[in-house]
């Protein structure tokens, strides 16, 4: 399973795949850094589609179709807020992770992009998501054969790094 994830360096808006992950906030409706980038690359009609979705919880993820992107589908998962470590945020990540995949899984797509969620201005330390995330996407791999590639989308080059290191773990 680990030769079904990589890890680029790129722009997710970009990303031609069957669908890509958003770093969603939980009412759904748009924001800044990735969130606010996938909509704008999308169109409004997102935005549109996120209104009839009456929002998310942290860890969970809702689909939309993906309108001007590459991607069919738009995977839309709030994250936690790094509180230190010990208020669940690695439990919380994972599912982030587990319920795009759970998704992705049911809509048919064989091939998903991944930002680096919550690592952002929800502050969590890109290296121990990197971790969480990598194990939680190689874990769901190794008993869904229907998923082909999974992609980490790093947005710089620390980020890749943290994210090579956690796949280079496994």
């Amino acid at each position: 399973m680990k030769d079904r994830i990589e890890i680029i360096q790129g722009d997710i808006t970009r990303s031609d795949a069957d669908a890509i992950a958003n770093a969603a906030n939980t009412s759904l409706l748009g924001g800044g850094g990735v969130d606010g980038a996938i909509h704008r690359a999308a169109g409004p009609q997102l935005l549109a589609e996120c209104r009839t979705l009456h929002g998310c919880e942290t860890g969970r993820a809702k689909i939309t179709r993906g309108y001007n992107l590459k991607a069919k589908y738009v995977l839309h998962t709030p994250g936690p807020v790094w509180s230190g470590g010990g208020h669940g945020e690695a439990e919380k990540l994972a599912g982030c992770y587990r319920s795009c995949l759970e998704l992705a899984s049911q809509y048919g797509c064989k091939t998903v992009d991944f930002p680096s969620i919550s690592t952002g201005v929800y502050g969590y330390p890109v290296d121990k998501a990197a971790r969480v995330a990598v194990s939680t996407i190689a874990d769901y791999l190794a008993s869904h054969g229907e998923i082909e590639r999974v992609r980490m989308v790093c947005f710089d080059a620390r980020t890749k790094a943290a994210y090579d290191a956690a796949l280079s773990e496994l």
